[in-house]
């Protein structure tokens, strides 16, 4: 009798586990970290770009671009999809230099009396640069305009945005790449603290969650979101398997937290948001 009821829990643990890969494998995605550069829509029409999300199950995705013209290619083509985002960068080359160029301000001032946007990134600013006027002016006018802040900056920039407007909402890109410690420690000072996991590769490297970013992802389930970053043309190739590689480690994860990591947080935090200023 003993031997029958083990048998009966190995085969229902067996089936259980079996359920949870097939709902994990159709999960939904968020896309968090999108662009559709200058260079890329010579190469990649936005149909073409439409069609490779649809094709990823991506259901939304936060977009930005240099210039912004790509942002609004897309966002007409699919705005049941698109969540757009303005990016301070004109053109290529101005990531390093738009923290000096207060005529980027001029060009942020611009665009936002024209489109709507959700928040404003993703730009890259490291350390002390943080405090540089051009960046505080940034984090300005997200505050007044309601938008949050993309950026793909290290721990210390991102605290020193945060003693600019202690009320800043920030996605930090790429959780930036820091170890999954210091995120939480980040997290747990930050109540307005959300992170993107993309070209974090170091999350999942065998398709398995570490411990260490497991026990992050458990402490704060509704602060991550799943990305991309098409920051060259050629990534457009890997949107696809980057959800079919995101599912696999999401898989590892109870259903309520990888739903919430694969695409919830991203439509509380961001869909919601985007709703309201359309």
């Amino acid at each position: 009798m003993q031997r029958i009821l083990l048998i009966i829990l190995i085969l229902g643990l067996a089936l259980f586990k079996e359920v949870i890969g097939v709902q994990a494998a159709e999960l939904p995605i968020f896309d968090a970290h999108i662009h559709y550069s200058q260079d890329t829509w010579e190469v990649v029409s936005p149909k073409e770009a439409i069609a490779i999300l649809r094709k990823a199950g991506v259901i939304q995705a936060l977009v930005s671009s240099s210039n912004d013209e790509g942002t609004q290619k897309l966002y007409a083509e699919a705005p049941d999809l698109i969540i757009p985002e303005l990016r301070p960068y004109r053109k290529r080359g101005e990531i390093s230099s738009w923290i000096h160029d207060e005529s980027i301000l001029t060009y942020l001032e611009e665009r936002l009396k024209k489109y709507s946007y959700v928040a404003i990134g993703e730009f890259h600013v490291s350390g002390a640069d943080a405090d540089l006027p051009v960046v505080r002016r940034t984090v300005q006018l997200a505050k007044q305009h309601g938008l949050m802040l993309h950026a793909h900056s290290d721990a210390d920039a991102v605290e020193r945005m945060f003693r600019q407007d202690p009320e800043a909402r920030i996605l930090w890109a790429h959780a930036g790449f820091e170890r999954p410690s210091r995120v939480g420690e980040m997290m747990r000072r930050y109540k307005n603290l959300w992170a993107d996991l993309a070209v974090r590769r170091d999350v999942a490297p065998n398709d398995q969650v570490t411990p260490e970013w497991r026990e992050i992802f458990l402490e704060f389930p509704d602060r991550f979101m799943i990305g991309t970053d098409t920051y060259v043309p050629d990534r457009w190739n890997v949107v696809v398997s980057n959800a079919n590689w995101a599912r696999k480690w999401l898989a590892g994860l109870p259903p309520e937290v990888a739903e919430r990591i694969a695409y919830k947080n991203g439509e509380t935090v961001l869909t919601a948001a985007f709703s309201k200023r359309r």
